[in-house]
């Protein structure tokens, strides 16, 4: 049962994504085929989402990073003071 309401879900979710005809036939470059709604009106607002796509990749990284391997081995580091508590 949970295959087919996650199957559903984002079969839901992909079609959703995906533009009408009415859309695909008005928009000009298939960059503009893929959404509803409006498009970039200029080349900065590419390198506006560009920079966005660049700072949450990098952002997402160092998360994952420093959250498996966090390289904190100094016995004066804060952490410390809580353990040796215990």
């Amino acid at each position: 049962m949970k295959k087919l309401i996650a199957f559903l879900f984002f079969t839901a979710i992909s079609y959703a994504s995906l533009a009408c005809p009415v859309c695909d036939r008005n928009k000009k470059n298939a960059l503009e085929k893929l959404s509803h709604g409006s498009t970039p009106n200029s080349s900065w607002d590419y390198i506006i989402v560009i920079a966005m796509i660049i700072i949450a990749v990098a952002t997402l990284f160092y998360s994952v990073k420093w959250l498996i391997k966090p390289n904190e081995n100094s016995r004066s580091h804060i952490k410390y003071s809580f353990l040796n508590e215990q």
